[in-house]
């Protein structure tokens, strides 16, 4: 995928924390989950522009230094004599090469530097206060283990924390951006495959690129690619969530294998691995912030009503049909588990075109209230409640992927204890969205 699409924001922070960098050095972090395109927003952002970019790896710093050294004498085009057994040295003789000339440096996967060696962050730090008036470097400090990013630099006890200027939490394509590298790049598709294309990717950067490089935008070739041979995404939320998760994986794994569904609630999740999961809960949305906790719109605060939902798409679709499915694919029975994915997928992508609606109307910027509305036990649901509440106006919606199946006067009979206790002076909209209105 050529063309670069959206982060118009990021791309506008990126760019003049750069020009600021020309008086006075900048720091910049940016996290995201691995796939959603901070590589390529460093690279457009920075493409004009003198760099030096260094992947940390799990390696011994001694030889990450020597590959650094390298990287540097050809990107800057100087001579380094000497070598460097650390890397606070080397950063230290960037830093220094920046009283003279202003550059970029980029250091990727940066919470790496804990299996490296964990001084590096205090010794950063050092250099950095001592030196940041004094310079001109434009720091770009990039990372995908959100925990550990989150530890860095938000943790008061961390060294390097309150030290950075921006932080871009890089988050994936919204609906709007989406719809148009559909649109530009298959002009015949079907609303179907736009939800298709909406739920497989989740706006996640790389999935997009990889169904737009192959030429894959219909709902049917979207299967096939994901079950075959070699498929780049059987693995992927293993691959994503191992290292995060570490040890624990399993435990983890079980509760997101459920929440993905549709065990959305606490007691039902706890009722069937027969524990204890109130840490784990908390952890998944605070620590990981992998899932969210939802509650009816106006909940008091306190509430227990409450339910559980992957934020992440994609890995909604991978823990429901891939994970839950790891036996049949792992002998190669990918006919069998499309077959599953081919049944379930109108009731399952229900719950995405609900996620679909809500990030357009919040798009709009009509509304300060977005949320959704349940009684207890669950009744009355309602998919979207959307409220203004300076125009005291109210959106109330009923979303099914058949337009058929949406009644307006039951959605108003849903909604009868929510307009009397919430919007007795309000002006009332009801309204049914379907695939149709995508």
């Amino acid at each position: 995928m050529q063309k670069f699409y959206g982060r118009k924001n990021e791309l506008k922070i990126l760019k003049d924390l750069e020009k600021r960098s020309r008086t006075s050095s900048q720091m910049s972090v940016i996290v995201g989950r691995r796939r959603t395109g901070k590589t390529r927003l460093i690279q457009k952002a920075f493409s004009k522009k003198k760099k030096v970019y260094l992947f940390v790896r799990k390696e011994s710093e001694k030889i990450l230094c020597q590959e650094f050294k390298e990287v540097i004498e050809n990107e800057l085009t100087i001579k380094i004599h000497g070598s460097f057994d650390k890397f606070s040295e080397l950063f230290a003789y960037l830093v220094e090469l920046s009283r003279h000339e202003s550059f970029t440096l980029i250091l990727d996967e940066f919470q790496e530097f804990f299996t490296v060696n964990k001084a590096v962050f205090s010794d950063m730090q050092n250099i950095w206060d001592k030196n940041k008036r004094k310079t001109k470097m434009n720091l770009v400090l990039s990372g995908s283990i959100y925990t550990l990013m989150k530890k860095i630099f938000e943790n008061s006890k961390e060294p390097l924390f309150g030290r950075a200027n921006r932080k871009i939490h890089l988050k994936p394509f919204n609906v709007k951006t989406l719809k148009k590298i559909v649109k530009e790049n298959y002009p015949k598709y079907t609303n179907k495959d736009l939800l298709a294309f909406y739920v497989f990717t989740g706006g996640v950067a790389k999935y997009v690129e990889t169904f737009v490089d192959e030429g894959v935008l219909t709902y049917n070739k979207m299967l096939k690619l994901i079950f075959s041979e070699n498929s780049p995404f059987i693995e992927e939320g293993k691959n994503i969530l191992i290292e995060e998760f570490g040890k624990e994986y399993v435990s983890y794994f079980s509760i997101l294998g459920l929440i993905a569904s549709s065990r959305t609630s606490r007691g039902e999740i706890e009722s069937i691995l027969n524990k204890n999961i109130g840490g784990y809960l908390d952890r998944l949305e605070n620590e990981y912030n992998i899932i969210k906790s939802v509650k009816p719109v106006f909940s008091a605060i306190g509430s227990k009503k409450q339910k559980y939902f992957i934020e992440d798409n994609f890995l909604n679709f991978w823990f429901r049909f891939i994970y839950k499915n790891k036996s049949a694919l792992e002998i190669g029975n990918f006919k069998y588990v499309k077959e599953i994915v081919q049944r379930d997928f109108t009731s399952f992508a229900g719950l995405f075109l609900e996620r679909y609606f809500r990030n357009k109307l919040a798009l709009s910027k009509k509304y300060s209230v977005i949320g959704s509305y349940w009684e207890r036990g669950n009744q009355s649901e309602i998919d979207i409640v959307a409220v203004n509440k300076i125009d005291r106006k109210a959106l109330v919606v009923e979303v099914k992927i058949n337009e058929n199946k949406i009644s307006i006067p039951k959605l108003k009979s849903k909604a009868t204890k929510l307009k009397q206790k919430y919007f007795k002076d309000y002006q009332i909209r009801y309204r049914g969205l379907s695939l149709e209105d995508m």
